[in-house]
């Protein structure tokens, strides 16, 4: 698969672009609205064809598929364009900057018959996939799960602090926690949550939140741009629990093992697990599900889902009360 590059965002360059390097997928182009740019990254990257606008690079014809790192705010449009274009779409999380737009956009990707995928990278990395067969397996009733992710933000301008581009900590961090929540849980009957805008930016820049079940189950989660950085989650049954190594959770470096804390059957342990690029192994989901018409594990319905709670959050951390789920 030939993947076009939407933007030269960091993530692109430092993560997505090497995952994809590493597969047995090549990136044929990348796009910027500077062309300079685009050509500077491109030679970078050894990327042989760069276009000063996205325009340019959906009309490219040496591509298959693009990836999709641009402003929340900008995902909706973009993936559209490429899927008129019949290009296979991965997109970085959150898919949308609310359910309104991921049902929208999945319907408009269905139509035109592409694929779409949301990046929710964690999902496809061994030590992840690992504490969920734990969860499902060793753990007896899984009862709670918790998780928190703080990265702080020293630009003011950044573009995550800027409501036109839908940023946000809930929007750029929080879904995190919030996605392994339901990926062990399920979905929630009910959110509750709190936030604060530390410098007047118009979004959030820490909340704090909890899911809650009719069934009895709990999960609480924060995140913050303006605090020490920290990553982890935990998971607790009535027959033990599992625990991220913290710091390394989500972004799980691609050159160094990673962990897994566990206590079960009365016993303590830990398991180690090989170094693992978890963008490789999302690209490489990504290209097989193209290939076999098949719907990926971070598809759209799970990224509507995921999106839904998130804008029951907000709703919650505006008027101070708890949200019901529909």
């Amino acid at each position: 698969m030939r993947f076009g590059i939407i933007s030269t965002a960091a993530i692109a360059r430092t993560a997505v672009i090497p995952g994809i390097t590493k597969s047995d997928h090549t990136v044929q182009a990348i796009g910027s609205r500077d062309g300079d740019r685009a050509r500077q990254v491109a030679d970078e990257h050894d990327i042989p064809d760069a276009y000063g606008s996205y325009e340019e690079l959906l009309d490219a014809p040496d591509i298959d598929a693009v990836y999709n790192p641009l402003p929340n705010s900008m995902h909706a449009e973009w993936s559209k364009r490429a899927a008129d274009h019949g290009l296979d779409v991965l997109c970085e999380k959150p898919l949308t900057a609310n359910a309104v737009e991921a049902r929208d956009l999945a319907a408009y990707c269905r139509e035109r018959d592409v694929t779409l995928m949301e990046a929710f990278m964690y999902r496809y990395h061994p030590r992840n996939e690992r504490a969920y067969e734990l969860a499902q397996s060793a753990l007896g009733e899984v009862y709670s799960v918790s998780g928190t992710l703080h990265y702080p933000l020293s630009d003011s301008a950044d573009f995550r602090l800027d409501p036109a581009y839908a940023g946000g900590s809930l929007m750029d961090l929080g879904c995190y926690p919030v996605s392994v929540a339901r990926w062990i849980l399920g979905e929630p009957d009910r959110v509750y949550a709190r936030a604060r805008d530390s410098g007047d930016y118009g979004v959030d820049t820490r909340m704090m939140g909890m899911l809650v079940y009719d069934t009895g189950e709990t999960a609480q989660f924060d995140c913050s741009f303006d605090t020490e950085p920290v990553q982890r989650y935990r998971i607790e049954g009535t027959g033990g629990w599992v625990e991220a190594e913290q710091g390394v959770t989500f972004n799980a470096p691609t050159e160094e093992s990673t962990s897994l804390s566990y206590r079960m059957d009365g016993r303590r342990g830990r398991e180690e697990f090989d170094p693992a690029d978890q963008y490789r192994l999302e690209v490489e989901h990504f290209a097989d599900c193209v290939e076999t018409g098949t719907t990926p594990r971070t598809g759209p319905e799970e990224a509507i889902r995921n999106m839904a709670v998130l804008d029951a959050l907000y709703e919650s951390a505006e008027y101070g009360e708890e949200v019901e789920l529909g």
